[in-house]
């Protein structure tokens, strides 16, 4: 009886512990405001050389989201408008921002 208990204090911290890990998609909402400007507009592509596609982020999974600017700001990732707005980003502001395209119901 005791195991039984241990084993579901233990599941207990571990999915208090992963719910805060998650962004908050509100707090996202008004950090991604920057982010709008291009992933914001259906079909947008970057004007300059080389020309670049804007990748649909709404609805793409937090995770996903949150690598990608992980990468971005690492500079793992090619594209010079996203490395510098994602040098300017905290880890919270990456898992926020993740948190809110990833429950924003935009087309782009």
């Amino acid at each position: 009886m005791r195991a039984k208990l241990l084993i579901f204090l233990g599941l207990m911290i571990a999915a208090s512990t992963a719910v805060q890990a998650a962004g908050d998609p509100a707090k996202g909402r008004l950090k991604a405001e920057t982010c709008l400007g291009c992933h914001g507009i259906p079909g947008y592509r970057y004007s300059s050389y080389p020309t670049y596609h804007v990748p649909k982020v709404a609805g793409q999974h937090e995770a996903y989201i949150a690598s990608a600017l992980q990468s971005y700001k690492a500079g793992e990732r090619d594209n010079p408008t996203m490395h510098a707005q994602a040098q300017t980003l905290s880890d919270e502001d990456i898992q926020d921002i993740a948190a809110f395209f990833a429950q924003a119901g935009m087309s782009r």
